[in-house]
């Protein structure tokens, strides 16, 4: 409501400002040429002398208005139309009654006429602000003579149909007055408001059903959706916004009505009946993004009309088809939006149909999802009811633990047919290998959900599972790169052979799981995956694929060993054994695969299955201390090979273990049986390394061996009574101590020295704790004292030591 004035009057307005600025300037520069005249006359005898420059006292800030002029103006402008607007009201609802029926409408009439015409001398006048608020006032009067009206003079007429002819009559009233006030810009959206009424008035008034109400509310979004995109931009852009708006409004609520019409429907007339309401909706949001192509809501519109074409088309075949044909129906019809191009149909147009089309599909997919999480979740439930007995067919072997989904057999026909309009659709565009991916993904989710639907024996869906399984692995060992590019063979993977691989992964897991009913299926199936993808391992063409065949062959082995145990009735210690031939064919089979990936991803195969066979042997301790043994064996085997000659160190703690294990089963509890085999080749070793090394430190080489087997003896002689053990290890202490002499070394001198120190204390600890009882108890704190005195005097006597050697160094100088 800010007034503006014309652009010929701001023109002068800017010209008078420039000019007395000019004006202003040219007194400044005569009077600095006035001061410097002076200043030169009264020449350097006259200059003041310096005086610091001071300024003035700094007064208080003035406040800085928080509302500007124009805000506050429009607050008052607004604040006295609605206060005119309320008086008007209680005068009409409250004092109506108190005058007669002449004066009523003088006063009334008096009113409106006036609020209406003084907008006319204020628009004269620039007030244009004033004009909008007192027109407002006139436009809320125009409202209440018609409530009047109807009060008085027409009390008899229905109420709506009053109220559908009073609002249009005031729409037209207010759409004239605008134009002829051109300046005001109220009264035009407010009669485009106004407009959004009389048609649903109408229809209510005249006790229409709902297809007509709904049928009303799209025409009067259609009106205003042509009003929208007709009415000029700059003179009336407040028009076109709310006409928008109420596009927007009324066309939100007519496609909600007609589709709750569409889906109510009793029969195929009432459906084509609501269908023809969404036809005419989706023309409308069509036709407008035609005829605006370039606005930012033209492709938004194009997909709603392209979904609400796809509903009503889908509205008129649900009644005549089952209900398991309404997903694929409608999928249909979305692919046949797809159909649509030429040139004649703009580029946003045609993204928009694209666009909702592909939205139908992925709905459609989803509506799918449920039966194929249930068809490759499902037989996860045998885990529990391992080998309880075969199923009858595919649909009771994956609905063990959940019931099956009713209206859902047609989820295959909507898989594959959204992965062939991915195949198709984008088989010459960039992202031809994004695309091929997503159909394999969808064409395998099909064809796993399709035994169970068509409810095949249980062996031949595993028969049918696994040359799909096959089949994918086939795909990914042997299928070349697509794309424009070709990938050269030992990198890594492209998309869609390792989309493939992902794929046989997963279709393996659920085919071991289906295999879980019985003892011949979980055998074969193990045996055949463990071929399958042995052989897929085979080609050379992508390091990867080979690297997780070569590990997934490997773990599929292993349980293949674990059911094989299982099948025989076998313990799980004696499991174990079985389960160690995959370490030993991995520890083959490593250094002749060819490439580092594939090599040591069938190492850390193998190492996991010599971790399970260790954890199956922990319950017999003879049987595991094989089974390391056993594992040390593959790893002293692994560590001959030049790049793994650390594994050595794995073989020798297995060696150890091993030993151990098998003492603590022979209940053996002397700590020198355990500690000798490990300082023995310890010592072996350190000595090598010297021979080696000549500057390798003895800690380094004998320090570890010595250490294994000194310190657990010495503290086992502390709590040893008897007599042969410090003998033996005060013997052995002394041996290491004249070793250590005669080959000057640290280690063994310090190690064996300590020991030996520490074994005659404990020998001689009897007698010393007996000689400590004939000694009188003052006699140790005297000794101590005394000793304390003689330190205190030593330190006393290398202190004044120092100050006479301080005092020469100064008198030097």
């Amino acid at each position: 409501m800010t007034n503006i004035p014309p652009p010929a009057e701001e023109l002068r307005i800017l010209d008078h400002e420039l000019w007395q600025l000019d004006a202003r300037r040219a007194q400044l520069l005569a009077r600095r040429i006035w001061l410097l005249d002076v200043l030169r006359s009264a020449g350097p005898q006259a200059a003041p002398a310096h005086v610091p420059a001071t300024w003035p006292p700094r007064g208080p800030r003035p406040r800085r208005p928080e509302a500007t002029a124009p805000g506050v103006q429009n607050v008052l402008l607004v604040l006295g139309g609605v206060l005119l607007t309320i008086a008007a009201i209680a005068f009409t609802l409250v004092s109506w009654g108190d005058m007669g029926i002449a004066g009523r409408a003088a006063v009334l009439g008096a009113v409106t006429t006036a609020a209406l015409a003084a907008p006319v001398p204020l628009l004269k006048r620039g007030l244009r602000s004033t004009a909008e608020s007192v027109a407002g006032l006139g436009l809320a009067l125009t409202v209440l003579d018609a409530y009047a009206l109807h009060e008085v003079a027409l009390s008899a007429v229905d109420g709506t149909g009053y109220a559908a002819a009073a609002t249009a009559l005031l729409a037209a009233l207010w759409t004239a007055y605008g134009r002829v006030l051109g300046d005001l810009r109220l009264p035009l959206p407010a009669a485009v408001a106004t407009a959004q009424l009389p048609l649903l008035l109408w229809a209510v008034a005249a006790g229409a059903g709902d297809h007509t109400i709904t049928a009303a509310l799209l025409v009067t979004a259609a009106s205003d959706t042509a009003l929208a995109l007709s009415a000029p931009v700059r003179s009336i852009r407040s028009v076109r916004v709310v006409a928008a708006v109420g596009a927007y409004g009324t066309g939100a609520l007519g496609v909600l009505a007609a589709g709750f019409l569409t889906w109510d429907a009793p029969g195929p007339s009432a459906a084509a009946r609501a269908a023809a309401l969404l036809a005419l909706a989706a023309a409308i949001a069509l036709g407008a993004a035609w005829r605006a192509p370039e606005a930012r809501a033209a492709l938004g519109l194009a997909s709603a009309g392209g979904l609400i074409a796809v509903a009503a088309a889908g509205g008129v075949l649900r009644p005549v088809l089952p209900g398991v044909w309404t997903v694929p129906a409608c999928l249909a019809c979305a692919s046949a939006l797809l159909s649509v191009r030429g040139t004649w149909l703009p580029g946003t147009v045609r993204r928009g149909l694209h666009l909702s089309s592909a939205t139908v599909q992925a709905l459609a997919v989803a509506w799918a999802l449920p039966l194929v999480a249930l068809a490759l979740l499902g037989p996860v439930g045998w885990a529990a009811h391992v080998w309880s007995g075969t199923p009858s067919d595919a649909r009771d072997a994956v609905t063990i633990s959940a019931p099956w989904p009713s209206g859902t057999e047609s989820a295959p026909l909507v898989l594959a047919a959204v992965a062939a309009v991915l195949a198709l659709r984008f088989r010459s565009s960039p992202l031809r290998p994004l695309a091929s991916s997503g159909a394999l993904l969808l064409a395998w989710s099909a064809t796993l959900a399709l035994p169970a639907i068509a409810q095949l024996p249980y062996p031949a869906a595993l028969s049918a599972h696994g040359a799909i399984t096959a089949a994918l692995l086939t795909a990914a060992a042997y299928t070349s790169a697509t794309g424009d590019r070709p990938l050269p063979e030992g990198r890594r993977a492209p998309l869609l052979p390792t989309t493939a691989l992902c794929l046989a992964l997963v279709g393996s897991l659920h085919l071991v799981a289906l295999s879980l009913t019985s003892e011949a299926a979980t055998l074969a199936v193990l045996a055949s995956l463990t071929a399958a993808f042995a052989s897929a391992a085979v080609p050379r063409k992508w390091t990867t694929i080979r690297a997780v065949t070569t590990a997934t062959a490997l773990a599929y082995a292993t349980a293949l060993a674990c059911a094989v145990g299982a099948s025989l009735g076998r313990q799980p210690q004696y499991i174990a054994l079985l389960v160690l031939v995959v370490p030993a064919v991995a520890a083959v089979l490593a250094p002749r695969l060819g490439d580092r990936a594939t090599t040591v991803s069938a190492e850390i195969t193998g190492v996991v299955a010599a971790l399970l066979a260790i954890a199956l042997a922990t319950a017999e301790p003879p049987v595991l201390a094989l089974v390391l043994a056993l594992c040390g064996v593959i790893a002293a085997g692994t560590a001959v090979r030049e790049d793994r000659r650390r594994v050595g160190h794995a073989a020798a703690a297995l060696f150890v273990l091993a030993a151990w294990v098998r003492l603590a089963a022979w209940e053996v509890g002397a700590p020198e049986a355990y500690t000798l085999p490990v300082t023995v080749p310890a010592l072996l070793l350190g000595y090598a390394r010297r021979s080696r090394d000549a500057e390798a430190s003895s800690w380094t080489a004998y320090g570890p061996g010595l250490s294994v087997t000194l310190l657990p003896s010495l503290l086992a002689v502390w709590g040893d009574a008897n007599w042969p053990r410090p003998l033996l290890l005060g013997a052995a202490a002394l041996a290491v101590t004249l070793i250590g002499v005669r080959h000057r070394l640290r280690a063994p001198l310090v190690l064996g020295g300590g020991t030996l120190v520490l074994v005659a204390l404990h020998e001689l600890a009897p007698y010393m704790a007996q000689a400590m009882g004939a000694v009188p108890r003052w006699a140790p704190p005297a000794l101590a004292g005394l000793l304390l005195l003689t330190l205190g005097a030593t330190y006393e006597q290398r202190l004044r030591d120092a100050r006479r050697v301080r005092d020469v160094l100064g008198r030097m100088h």
